[in-house]
């Protein structure tokens, strides 16, 4: 090996990487890009339009020219195509609510994350003596922002398992844990021939309700209030359950499996999609980091990989697995009854 080939960029871009996160979260956190999707802007401008101080918001907005946020013609800043459709506030393909919540409590949170590796305990607000979720459903606002999000880091992947699964084998379908109605609307959507169910807490039903009316499938999907700890699954063809299982432990993993099998009818099948790991550990990084972060915010959660999700669904009875990649990091097992 020559180790004069060897520099330590690599360590340092990594190392500093929060720089640039930061830099993005706050962008979203002013709303800079639902601004300019109204039209270009000069740096004094834009500065005014979001309240900044002058010293430093050319290179604020410079910086995220050179992340690859921002593009600038002459003296104007605007969005890149991806920040346009993904990062304005006003566009149903929004994102940005996922980035917010990592914004406002998660950023902090990671601050610890050495603690949680030697107490494997979580970091979040656990350590105060909150109740993240019994605070969260308790404040309408706060909920309503936490499902937005929800929608936003799955809503690439629905599309994709509206158009890869085999929907026209099917009739009904369930989201467990539906948060908004992202996974649910866009099946919806691709599948005229379908109707749905969204379950999840009774409190989530009219932010459900109003999003499917929103995107127009209201007339066919329908919201089930319930527990899926404590109550049983809605009979269905298909279950769908989007970053549910990686929030808890082994034990609690298996007895959704085993809900969800109960629940459909003979031929069914089981989607989960998560943020897969790879079998061989060491390419989804996405995958492992979001492991990380049920470190973070849970009390036994962790990611796995298909391989391990098979193996569960097979303990659970389904006769037939497979594994299909989705968005981004994102992939999908599916357990055939």
């Amino acid at each position: 090996m020559n180790t004069s080939e060897v520099t330590p960029a690599k360590i340092l871009q990594l190392g500093t990487g929060f720089w640039g996160s930061k830099t993005l979260l706050s962008a979203v956190e002013l709303g800079l890009f639902t601004e300019l999707a109204k039209g270009s802007l000069d740096a004094a401008a834009l500065a005014e339009r979001l309240r900044l101080h002058p010293r430093s918001a050319r290179d604020f907005f410079d910086a995220l020219v050179a992340l690859g946020m921002l593009k600038r013609t002459g003296a104007r800043y605007g969005n890149t195509p991806e920040t346009a459709r993904f990062l304005d506030r006003n566009k149903p393909s929004y994102v940005g609510g996922i980035l917010e919540m990592c914004n406002a409590r998660l950023y902090p949170f990671w601050g610890t994350l050495t603690e949680g590796l030697r107490t494997g305990k979580p970091q979040n607000e656990v350590k105060s003596g909150g109740d993240f979720f019994r605070t969260l459903y308790a404040d309408s606002e706060r909920l309503t922002g936490f499902l937005k999000a929800m929608t936003g880091i799955s809503i690439g992947s629905a599309q994709v398992i509206a158009k890869k699964f085999p929907w026209k084998k099917y009739k009904t379908f369930v989201d467990v844990g539906c948060a908004q109605g992202g996974v649910a609307v866009e099946i919806a959507l691709g599948h005229k021939h379908l109707n749905g169910v969204g379950m999840d807490l009774p409190v989530v039903q009219p932010v459900f309700e109003s999003y499917a009316q929103e995107r127009g499938v209201g007339k066919r999907l329908r919201f089930h209030p319930g527990d899926f700890f404590k109550d049983q699954l809605p009979t269905c063809d298909v279950i769908v359950m989007g970053h549910i299982l990686h929030d808890w432990n082994l034990d609690e993993k298996m007895m959704l499996l085993r809900k969800s099998y109960e629940a459909l009818t003979p031929g069914g099948a089981l989607i989960v999609h998560e943020a897969l790991i790879d079998d061989e550990r060491k390419k989804n990084a996405f995958g492992l980091l979001m492991s990380l972060n049920m470190l973070i915010e849970t009390h036994g959660g962790f990611d796995f990989t298909g391989a391990d999700c098979r193996k569960w669904m097979k303990e659970a009875g389904f006769k037939r697995t497979q594994v299909t990649p989705l968005a981004g990091p994102d992939g999908m097992v599916v357990g055939f009854k």
